[in-house]
């Protein structure tokens, strides 16, 4: 593993220089880099072609494909997401907070870069360049291990992204593709505590929880998406069906996508037909209530667990507001949970009681996310409560430092 071993060296080279470029640089480079997005759009596709026909010959769902496919209005997408973050504040540098101690010690904390950012991810090449800007703008270089399934595409997007930061005198190493696909690769870049300073998992639960387990390296947990939208009973059921077609079916490849529907018993014969309609192209699986008012599969217990990420929706049927906390409290993964509700009392007591990284009233689970939240884009959407908690901007990719003065004081 000696190659994986000489690249997160290279990245730790870059990391101390990144450290210290000022903002203005960044910006040009990321503004250099999304030219070259747009310039080399072309190369990329080709290269997304091949990832895209090997998906298909091994059987990748549609809304995978979906996830891994590349065209010129994601790569525009890309381009303006490097931007968006161009535009943004500077975080390196600010300072939190200072003091004045009664012996003379003026103490300070800013924000500085936390150094190699490791991400691990899995058919998303719009994640290579995110991560590439995000790491860039917060002063840290970032070592990237993509999944097999889109190793041509990401290859592609790493190749253009180098060249176009040390187009703008930033090093080319600031970016960093493990090109490696293998478990074995992947197990030794999270073993590398002290050359990797962090890591940052993107994928479904078995590649989470296997960074989680098994790194030594600090991980950030991100993005298992068990996300659940509630029905009750005084709600505006055409704006209930409008909220769950979005959470479901805009795109049911992403970790904010709706896997499960709870509707309030005493709605649930007027709701559940009206929102079978709309979700015509949606295989539900729902309870025995559910079966017996609509035409769906009987769910078994896993149904309620299941990250489908796929065009599924696991329908149930509650008594209220305390039954459909519950549900959540249990099956849920903490990442984003809704209520749709005309009662404001149900939605502060939803608000109150839901563990979540994020929790909406009449809104799509669907806007948890960087640039909706107005960061830009973000690296993940972080699932734990430590260091930081929901989309990870700006930032989140930053630690602080602590800035003592002092005129010749000992203690």
């Amino acid at each position: 593993m000696q190659h994986v071993l000489d690249k997160a060296q290279s990245a730790k080279k870059a990391a101390v220089v990144l450290s210290c470029i000022g903002a203005n640089e960044k910006n040009a480079a990321l503004q250099s880099m999304a030219d070259a997005l747009r310039e080399n759009a072309g190369i990329m596709i080709k290269a997304n072609a091949k990832d895209i026909d090997e998906g298909k010959k091994n059987g990748m769902s549609k809304a995978l494909l979906d996830r891994l496919a590349l065209n010129p209005q994601r790569i525009e997408g890309m381009a303006k997401g490097l931007e968006k973050v161009a535009a943004l504040d500077d975080p390196v540098g600010e300072v939190i907070h200072t003091a004045l101690r009664p012996n003379g010690l003026s103490i300070g904390a800013k924000r500085v870069p936390l150094g190699v950012v490791g991400i691990i991810y899995e058919a998303r090449p719009n994640v290579t360049s995110d991560a590439a800007g995000l790491c860039l703008k917060a002063g840290n270089a970032v070592l990237l291990r993509g999944g097999s399934n889109a190793i041509h595409s990401n290859t592609a997007i790493v190749d253009v992204l180098r060249k176009a930061a040390a187009k703008a005198g930033l090093p080319e190493d600031a970016i960093v593709l493990i090109d490696d696909t293998s478990r074995e690769a992947a197990a030794y870049m999270m073993g590398l505590n002290g050359v990797v300073d962090v890591l940052v998992p993107r994928g479904g639960a078995g590649l989470i929880q296997s960074v989680v387990k098994n790194a030594t390296v600090p991980v950030i947990e991100t993005g298992v998406g068990n996300c659940h939208v509630y029905i009750d009973e005084s709600a505006d059921l055409e704006m209930g069906v409008e909220i769950i077609h979005n959470a479901k079916t805009s795109r049911p490849s992403v970790c904010n996508a709706a896997e499960t529907l709870l509707v309030h018993e005493d709605v649930a014969r007027a709701f559940l037909p009206m929102m079978q309609r709309r979700l015509d192209e949606v295989e539900l699986r729902g309870c025995e209530k559910t079966c017996a008012i609509i035409d769906a599969t009987p769910a078994a217990d896993e149904d309620y667990y299941t990250e489908y990420l796929d065009y599924i929706l696991a329908v149930k049927v509650v008594g209220g507001l305390d039954e459909a906390i519950d549900h959540i409290s249990h099956y849920g993964s903490k990442h984003s949970e809704a209520i749709v509700t005309g009662s404001y009392n149900n939605a502060e007591a939803f608000l109150a009681r839901i563990d979540a990284a994020a929790v909406y009233v009449n809104a799509s689970t669907r806007f948890t996310d960087g640039e909706e939240f107005g960061m830009g884009a973000e690296i993940g959407i972080s699932t734990q409560k430590l260091h930081a908690r929901g989309p990870m901007g700006l930032k989140e990719l930053t630690t602080i430092k602590y800035i003592i003065r002092g005129s010749g004081q000992v203690r």
